[in-house]
């Protein structure tokens, strides 16, 4: 190793007997600034990926079960089942669906409001790590309990939705009462039609019927005192007693249920802690559901706490409120939307997800990880990774192509002394060892300074914090996370493609014949 590199590092001198030629400076410059590039796109492009995992697993479980039906009133024994599966670490109900939030008069629509268990919550999600105002405590009232069942469904008691005798078959008590307040008027019409007329047949005289009005009732052309002209007020206002606001009384604000809201909808809705917020379900009018007509649903809650995900997408469509008051929007009764779970390595997910499968090996319910439950956005990023670090390194082989350059002209430059080492007794092997030293202390030499460069750049963009457009990148800041793994990957990559540079020249000077060389400089 001593003769090959010793003549190496002697090539890479300028004939001025300077410390380095101009064409290794070149080379050398050529491989650094690929490497920085490289290095700190992947970290950027890997900060982006470990910066939105982080804003999803913050208000999202690692792992969910669902059901094929919008009726799971079965949870609890399912939760019960899988809870001892390897690497879960917490477990809770969960119910989601989207709402319209008003306050005052302001609205948001769109909004997806989540049911969670404030006593399991803490075990699944991040939540209260994200809160930057007030508290989860009050979440859930005192004397909450799972609302009742609105509806029946194919699981009911089949002794309480069988058709019964007697006509009704079982349908719908209001809609059968509909039904006969028509035909009794239907009923009166056809009696009234039949009837002699009264002024025809009978006389003034004639006894007064159960229908006669009142002695003291008035008679004759009655016209109030403003006339018959009226005019409607500017608002539509009820009275307190006709329509009740529990947002108009403070002490009655302090007893509704609380709600968790983003920090984006906050500010978009002008909110504060402790004001009163109307939830209303997407269904506008009524809604028929299995025959039965149910109103639209609106309730009230006060504001206890507010998050910020980073994610500004979480922060303006996202609420979080009791799991009880949340099963109140529907008509399913005690029913959740899935079972969400927290394991301990969130890349073993897909394994736990697996597990529960075969665990619920059943057809009815399936699972899901986070990373599938983002597949889109996950995968864009990953793509996005990859397309962008093959570009960059191009750059790196742009300058494996000066290497290439540079020793090719070493070799052209040093032909008669390559042909006096030969014919001294240097061997192939030695002068191909040679070259391939000079390429591979040019590549490590570019990759340090491009590394050290990258992290340079990475630290800087770490400190000024370069701002983001939140609508459009959904985050506020530049995203930089650097992985020792991934810059000694570039690194390597660098120092390998450098020493590829260097095979062909390596392999011309050592297959370099002293007659040839010498007839050449004749």
């Amino acid at each position: 190793m001593g003769f090959p590199l010793d003549l190496a590092i002697r090539y890479m001198r300028s004939k001025k007997r300077a410390f380095v030629s101009v064409g290794t400076v070149f080379a050398v410059l050529g491989v650094a600034l690929g490497v920085a590039a490289l290095a700190t796109v992947m970290s950027v492009t890997g900060g982006f990926r470990a910066e939105f995992r982080e804003k999803v697993l913050g208000v999202n479980a690692h792992v969910l079960i669902l059901k094929y039906s919008s009726d799971f009133r079965e949870y609890r024994e399912v939760m019960s089942k899988v809870q001892d599966v390897p690497g879960i670490t917490g477990i809770a109900p969960f119910v989601i669906n989207p709402m319209m939030v008003t306050h005052g008069e302001r609205s948001a629509t769109g909004v997806l409001l989540k049911g969670v268990d404030p006593a399991r919550m803490p075990t699944v999600l991040d939540l209260p790590r994200h809160i930057i105002e007030g508290n989860v405590e009050g979440l859930r009232l005192a004397d909450a309990k799972p609302p009742e069942r609105r509806r029946k469904s194919l699981f009911d008691d089949p002794a309480t939705t069988a058709p019964k005798k007697g006509g009704d078959g079982g349908r719908n008590p209001l809609l059968l009462e509909i039904e006969k307040e028509i035909a009794l008027a239907d009923d009166a019409g056809a009696s009234d039609a039949g009837a002699p007329d009264a002024s025809a047949s009978g006389s003034a005289d004639d006894e007064p019927t159960d229908d006669a009005l009142d002695g003291g009732a008035p008679s004759g052309a009655i016209e109030p005192d403003g006339g018959f002209q009226t005019a409607l007020p500017d608002e539509d206002l009820l009275p307190a007693d006709v329509d009740p606001d529990p947002c108009r009384d403070p002490e009655s604000v302090k007893r509704l249920p609380g709600i968790i809201v983003g920090k984006t909808l906050k500010e978009n809705l002008k909110l504060e802690l402790g004001s009163c917020v109307q939830v209303t379900s997407p269904t506008v009018g009524y809604a028929y559901s299995h025959g039965a007509v149910l109103a639209p649903v609106a309730k009230q809650f006060r504001v206890i706490a507010v998050f910020d995900a980073g994610f500004d997408q979480y922060d303006s469509k996202l609420v979080y409120t009791d799991l009880y008051q949340a099963q109140a929007f529907g008509d399913s009764g005690d029913s959740v939307t899935g079972i969400e779970m927290k394991v301990s390595d969130i890349e073993q997910a897909r394994e736990v997800a697996h597990k529960l499968d075969e665990r619920l090996a059943d057809g009815i319910y399936h699972t899901m990880d986070w990373e599938e439950l983002n597949h889109g956005l996950f995968t864009a990023l990953r793509i996005q990774q990859i397309l962008m670090s093959l570009v960059l390194a191009l750059i790196i082989i742009v300058a494996a192509f000066t290497v290439i350059a540079t020793l090719i002209m070493v070799v052209l430059d040093k032909k008669k002394e390559i042909a006096v080492l030969k014919a001294m007794g240097a061997s192939d092997g030695d002068l191909l060892r040679a070259f391939l030293y000079q390429g591979a202390i040019i590549g490590l030499i570019g990759a340090s300074i491009g590394l050290g460069l990258g992290l340079l750049f990475c630290k800087g963009l770490l400190i000024y914090g370069f701002p983001l457009d939140a609508k459009v990148y959904f985050i506020s800041r530049l995203p930089v996370q650097v992985k020792p793994v991934e810059f000694s990957l570039v690194g390597v990559f660098a120092v390998l493609v450098c020493l590829a540079a260097t095979v062909w020249p390596a392999m011309y000077a050592a297959r370099l014949r002293p007659a040839e060389a010498f007839r050449e400089q004749q």
